[in-house]
């Protein structure tokens, strides 16, 4: 299996409706497109249940190098509806990826495939990714702006590509510039929004040690941004999932919970082209691609403490979602990371492509 990368939780959003940009992979807030939003069809915005505007879920930049494949503008968004009677419905979810056509962007050198670790499994990793999001490498670099960029990162989450990595790419920002980019969206307070914070990213070790769920819960700090007078601590820590005792569960159930305790933390876990990690042996085949009709691929899923942070940060400004009670959510996207597009929509985005990606859901199955 190649290598996953865990989306971990940063810090909360001073405002959960602040400008970031595409580069930053985040939880929940409103999305931070590349383009004008006028050149995303308003349909792909709206729960396919009840019509209803869906809430950002994630925003995660992902670009590929690889040397059959370099895309570096590249970036998936999954959006669900908090309509309580849509909670379990799959048309309620729907993931969006955008990525600048490769002919549009400018040539590039032939990318050299580097792998992170001696020790991958499987075939090397179909992408970079984890150079690119590695944030504890061993490695020391003289690049000050490297430097300014893992600053960034851990201060505000921000997720740039690592300078080395990404041959030639123009957009770092200093610390100044962050700060005033992040301007507050006015015009938009009707729009759904549920609690955004940022993300770091970490190497999933193949030897990870086992704990408990629940005993490193603090990195969000609730109680610091969102002036809660008493977090419920063992509200997560109590959800019973001791898999040692339950030696009836499936055991794609317990390979799930042992994975998923190991990082107790975790929001989602990103893989190009890799293996889901699968709650239950059931799962919906994805479909073909709607552009190319190509198959797709897994690359990333969401994971229950995602749902635990959201519901404890949730207030008066925010949409709830208490009724999403997946066990994972994975989005399947196309192989080939085609472009395809008609001309007429070409030019209306600046070469940027607009694809709808597939995203299944897994329940926990009743004893």
């Amino acid at each position: 299996m190649g290598e996953v990368i865990l989306g971990m939780p940063g810090p909360w959003a001073e405002n959960y409706l602040e400008l970031a940009d595409h580069y930053t992979t985040k939880i929940g807030g409103l999305p931070d497109w590349p383009i004008d939003e006028v050149s995303i069809r308003s349909d792909l915005l709206e729960c396919r249940a009840c019509g209803s505007t869906m809430c950002l879920v994630i925003q995660l930049y992902a670009p590929i190098s690889h040397v059959s494949l370099a895309i570096e503008e590249r970036i998936l968004y999954v959006f669900g509806c908090v309509n309580p009677k849509c909670a379990n419905d799959p048309l309620s979810w729907r993931a969006i990826r955008l990525q600048k056509s490769s002919s549009e962007e400018e040539p590039k050198s032939p990318v050299q495939e580097v792998s992170p670790s001696a020790a991958s499994a499987g075939p090397a990793s179909k992408s970079n990714y984890v150079d690119l999001w590695q944030n504890d490498s061993d490695e020391e670099d003289d690049d000050v702006d490297l430097e300014e960029l893992g600053r960034l990162l851990s201060e505000a989450a921000s997720q740039a590509s690592n300078s080395k990595k990404q041959n030639g790419h123009q957009q770092k920002r200093n610390h100044q510039q962050l700060e005033s980019a992040r301007k507050i969206r006015l015009g938009e307070p009707d729009r759904p929004v549920i609690p955004c914070f940022y993300i770091y990213s970490q190497k999933e070790s193949s030897s990870g040690g086992f704990g408990s769920v629940g005993t490193n819960l603090a990195s969000l700090n609730l109680t610091d941004n969102r002036n809660d007078d008493h977090i419920e601590e063992e509200a997560w820590g109590e959800e019973g999932y001791e898999y040692d005792r339950a030696l009836h569960v499936d055991r794609t159930y317990l390979k799930f919970m042992k994975r998923m305790n190991a990082y107790p933390e975790q929001c989602f876990r990103y893989s190009y082209g890799g293996n889901p990690l699968l709650a239950t042996r059931e799962i919906e085949k994805p479909g073909n691609c709607g552009l190319c009709n190509g198959p797709q691929h897994y690359e990333m899923q969401l994971m229950p403490p995602l749902l635990f942070f959201l519901r404890e940060a949730c207030d008066s400004s925010t949409q709830s979602p208490e009724d999403w009670n997946w066990m994972t959510l994975i989005t399947y996207t196309c192989s080939k990371s085609c472009s395809s597009q008609p001309d007429q929509e070409k030019s209306s985005s600046n070469g940027w492509t607009v694809a709808e990606e597939s995203v299944v859901l897994q329940f926990d199955e009743p004893l």
